[in-house]
């Protein structure tokens, strides 16, 4: 739209209303977007010494639900698929990548995971716990 000005037409946008819209959206953005972070319900086993994940995005969690299936953040996927996955998403981007198995997964299934990740190149693994209960 062009508005008319003393001698002519003035042919310029006014910007000042679509950044204030987009300056709100990244605020909101910027709120929410750690609040979003969802993952899949499994039964941590406990220890005494838990240190917490680290919030940034530089690692991948692999979790192990009590049923078997695996889920690579919150992507299910099939165990002869592991290795591929891994080596892509993790060996080749340089990601930490974190193990989480339910208490009730059998400790062969944790060492047949942990032996994939091994095949997949990634020396370095995080095991998550929860935190043990003070007992009184």
């Amino acid at each position: 739209m062009a508005i008319r000005t003393g001698g002519g037409y003035l042919n310029e946008i006014n910007v000042t209303p679509f950044v204030d819209v987009m300056l709100v959206l990244l605020i909101i953005f910027m709120v929410t977007a750690p609040l979003m972070t969802q993952g899949v319900e499994v039964d941590l086993p406990t220890t005494r010494t838990v240190r917490n994940l680290p919030q940034d995005s530089d690692h991948l969690v692999l979790t192990v639900k009590r049923d078997g299936r695996m889920f690579l953040d919150e992507y299910q996927v099939d165990f002869e698929e592991l290795q591929d996955h891994l080596r892509r998403l993790v060996a080749n981007q340089k990601k930490q990548l974190f193990l989480r198995a339910d208490r009730e997964v059998p400790y062969g299934t944790v060492v047949r995971v942990m032996g994939e990740i091994k095949g997949a190149g990634i020396d370095r693994l995080g095991i998550v716990a929860e935190q043990e209960k003070d007992r009184k």
